[in-house]
């Protein structure tokens, strides 16, 4: 065995090696990992910390109990592809165009997230962390905004808004077919960073599976996992063998949609054992959220006394259940002040001591000093939402908001006390003017920093166009 003579100290080689492989595990250490797992039209009241009474979730509220339980954060939009586009980005998407639904166009590289942003992998990747998103994507089904395209190192998902759940439906083997519409996308296998792959699983499962893979994987180097379930958007595709659990729910999409989000429950079970097991627990910060408000009459969610859901102004469409947890950095608590899903880029960042584009400032904050109380002051004094398509604003100042219409011609301003009225029932506008002016002069100067939609959306296709007159044929008829 060789020996280093070291100030009169002789040293094994071996020695020397194991000690400076210790040094380089703590300093990978020294980043905390991140996790984010976002839910799919998730409602406001479906989670056990939220109060939900009919469908267990004791796995997500482990992350509520020994962390942060948010009860005012917010989304930046109220569907998923913009939500999805701020959340990655640190940005409100208005910023850089993307402001609808994209439609499945494997051919069109321009109908997605733009070149010019960076996504928090990309960010991350420059401290050394290992990137990969499990699920969902969204943004963009072109293969130059395939998720290794922007900077993850692993995909293990579909590219699309929505998927089927169940393996014998997944039919289409090519996710990059030029012909391909929406409810094909539905039916594409799964890609395996860029190779389709069948699977054999219900889906949910699935992910979760490559989830607690992906732990034990990294569990030696920094990572940032995106656990980006599709449930419960739909279809109503339950696992049947969770099904006999809720007997007690006599609506049957109501059953489907609780067996939907028990699995994503006991899929965020497994990944908090994992990282127990890994014993990285207590240097990964974790986030739980839906990416938007939940559709309630479409997936029999619910959104408790919040009012309308997903695609509204109202609280319902971007209010969303949201929970943060650090155990051993951030003590248990209930935080009241208002956040957006804008800050987990900020605080991931901030923590991995990464740098950011000075020329593509983060509207997103960090939340640690807030939650430990370092910071007495609030992170966000105002909360804004465009829906370009439907001529609408929400635009929350601290207690106070405005809704503002435009949508027929119509100029409509209404104003809600949100201390007093969470539910939007009363509109207080004639009893405020000051608050009107003060939040309207507010929305005026944001909306001059933002830019038009640079991409028709899904709303805009045949497929869209044929569903609508489907519906209102229909509702004629009725």
């Amino acid at each position: 065995m060789k020996k280093l003579l070291l100030g009169g100290m002789i040293i094994s080689m071996c020695g020397v090696m194991a000690a400076f492989k210790t040094s380089e595990v703590k300093k990978k250490r020294s980043k905390p990992n991140v996790i984010v797992i976002m839910c799919d039209d998730l409602g406001y009241r479906d989670v056990g910390f939220n109060g939900c009474k009919d469908i267990p979730t004791p796995n997500i509220d482990r992350i509520a109990n020994n962390g942060i339980r948010f009860t005012n954060a917010y989304v930046s939009y109220s569907v998923c592809g913009p939500s999805r586009a701020g959340f990655i980005t640190g940005r409100y998407q208005q910023r850089f165009g993307f402001e609808r639904n994209p439609q499945y166009k494997a051919d069109d590289p321009n109908m997605g997230l733009p070149k010019s942003e960076k996504t928090l992998a990309t960010v991350l990747k420059t401290q050394g962390y290992h990137s990969g998103i499990i699920g969902k994507w969204h943004l963009g089904a072109h293969e130059s905004n395939h998720p290794m395209n922007r900077g993850f190192d692993e995909f293990y998902g579909h590219l699309g808004g929505g998927h089927s759940y169940y393996p014998e439906l997944l039919t289409i083997e090519d996710s990059y077919g030029k012909d391909l519409n929406e409810p094909d996308s539905y039916k594409t296998w799964i890609m395996k960073n860029h190779k389709p792959v069948k699977t054999d699983k219900y889906l949910t499962y699935e992910f979760s599976d490559e989830a607690v893979s992906f732990v034990k994987r990294n569990a030696d180097e920094p990572f940032f996992l995106y656990l980006s379930y599709n449930a419960p958007h739909t279809p109503m595709h339950a696992p049947k063998d969770r099904l006999p659990q809720f007997d007690h729910i006599k609506d049957p999409k109501r059953k489907k949609y609780a067996a939907m989000v028990s699995a994503v429950d006991e899929g965020v079970g497994r990944v908090l054992d994992q990282l127990k097991a890994s014993g990285i627990e207590e240097n990964t910060i974790i986030y739980f959220l839906s990416d938007n408000g939940g559709p309630e009459p479409k997936n029999k969610s619910n959104n408790g006394e919040l009012r309308d859901g997903k695609g509204s102004v109202y609280e319902g469409g971007f209010r969303v259940p949201f929970a943060m947890s650090w155990p051993g950095h951030i003590k248990p608590a209930t935080y009241d002040n208002m956040i957006s899903s804008l800050d987990i880029f900020a605080t991931s960042v901030t923590l991995a001591d990464a740098k950011m584009d000075v020329e593509r400032p983060l509207d997103g904050v960090n939340l640690v000093p807030y939650v430990t109380g370092k910071d007495t002051g609030m992170p966000h004094e105002t909360i804004y939402l465009r829906k370009y398509d439907q001529k609408k604003y929400a635009v929350r100042h601290k207690d106070y908001k405005i809704v503002r219409s435009f949508a027929d011609g119509k100029n409509v301003t209404e104003l809600y006390d949100l201390s007093a009225d969470i539910s939007e029932k009363t509109n207080v506008k004639s009893q405020h003017p000051d608050q009107v002016k003060l939040i309207e002069d507010l929305r005026v100067q944001w909306d001059k920093e933002l830019i038009d939609p640079i991409f028709l959306g899904l709303i805009h296709s045949d497929y869209w166009k044929a569903k609508a007159a489907k519906k209102a044929n229909k509702k004629k008829a009725q």
